[in-house]
């Protein structure tokens, strides 16, 4: 047993750890049941609900994997308590995970406000914690954490205990406290977060969840060739959702993006706005496996509205790392237009029909291509202004 105290911000080599790379693959658990139920909503012609309940369910899961990342990155101390505490964390969200499919179908919540509460509890517990070994406005901040976390998971009650209408009008102001927690509890101390931890954490999570829309799409694909042998029609499905998986982690991954978590605001933007990056990734792979169904004649929606399933998130995605990510790093017009031109692109696709996914996976290709060729003739030119720069 260790003293939990606060990391350094400039420790040097600082890399996720074993336990944090098993934290976020359970996790995926429940993201996995997220989209096998997507899916389900608007295969049966209920893209509004389902939608909704996606949200939802996704803010559950991706709010608890940022706490836990965020926190790990200030205090991790890896004794045997933060491993168990962090174990405990991990089960609450397989109950989450299990509680999916009734928080679809039945708008039954208890078992996933059961499982966030005993993440959110688990949490509060390393907040508090850390308290005892802080002093002055360090302990006010993980007090304030621990509060804050407990609050808000009364709060949630409302999901359980109030009728359905209203239900969704408690997600939108519970969301907006959970995320209000953070600036509340570091008003007058900010954690000692690491920049490349964090950008690491954020990193891996990404290719985590574009491996589970790889591997949702793929398992799609191998099901609708068993039953319905329709290798043809599937082919442009499964090759345009593979240009597309392949196109977003080259966008994420184009530029390193610690050096521009410089300070705790900026950070929490981008932070907060990975919601809208995780969800659009992993909804991507429920989108093929629409389309999938939809080619093979297991859905009765129309090839316009089974493309969009892909095309929208795929859209969001792009705008959503541009707006992170790119353009703090491209230079010129030319390049800052390249992903928002892609994204209206994209979008264009939804009605090319049984081709849809195909021409947005090949638009996303040459976005990346044209993103690789303008960064190369901006290298040259300055390598040659840099030559032709008089010394001295």
């Amino acid at each position: 047993v260790k003293r939990l105290t606060a990391r350094g911000r400039n420790e040097a080599h600082r890399v996720s750890s074993a336990l944090e790379l098993f934290f976020d693959l359970c996790f995926v658990v429940a993201i996995a049941q997220a989209g096998v139920q997507l899916v389900h909503a608007v295969g049966n012609g209920h893209p509004g609900t389902g939608v909704l309940d996606y949200a939802m369910l996704f803010f559950a899961i991706w709010w608890a994997w940022m706490n836990f990342s965020w926190f790990a990155s200030a205090y991790d101390n890896d004794d045997v308590p933060y491993r168990v505490v962090t174990l405990v964390q991990i089960a609450g969200v397989l109950v989450l995970a299990a509680g999916v499919s009734q928080a679809f179908r039945q708008h039954d919540f208890l078992a996933v406000w059961l499982g966030y509460a005993i993440m959110r509890v688990a949490m509060a517990t390393q907040w508090l914690r850390a308290a005892r070994t802080a002093g002055g406005a360090e302990r006010q901040a993980t007090l304030r954490y621990a509060c804050g976390v407990l609050l808000c998971q009364v709060g949630w009650l409302g999901l359980v205990v109030l009728p359905q209408p209203a239900r969704p009008w408690v997600f939108l102001v519970m969301a907006v406290l959970e995320m209000c927690v953070p600036l509340f509890a570091e008003r007058n101390h900010e954690t000692s977060w690491h920049p490349h931890h964090i950008a690491e954490r954020y990193g891996l999570f990404t290719i985590i969840v574009l491996g589970e829309t790889i591997s949702a799409a793929t398992v799609a694909v191998k099901s609708a060739v068993d039953k319905h042998s329709a290798l043809a029609e599937l082919l442009p499905i499964a090759a345009g959702g593979l240009l597309i998986v392949f196109s977003a982690w080259w966008i994420y991954f184009v530029v390193p993006i610690h050096g521009h978590l410089r300070s705790s605001k900026r950070a929490f933007l981008w932070g907060y706005g990975h919601y809208l990056i995780f969800a659009s990734a992993a909804a991507i792979g429920a989108g093929l496996e629409v389309s999938v169904e939809q080619a093979v004649g297991s859905s009765h929606l129309s090839a316009t509205a089974a493309s969009a399933a892909v095309t929208l998130p795929t859209a969001l995605y792009l705008l959503a790392v541009w707006a992170l990510h790119a353009r703090h790093f491209k230079v010129g017009l030319a390049q800052q237009l390249v992903l928002p031109v892609t994204c209206l692109l994209v979008l264009c696709c939804t009605f090319l029909g049984d081709r849809a996914v195909l021409a947005a996976g090949l638009v996303c290709a040459a976005a990346v291509a044209t993103g690789v060729v303008l960064t190369a003739r901006t290298v040259r030119g300055e390598r040659a202004a840099t030559a032709t720069t008089p010394a001295g």
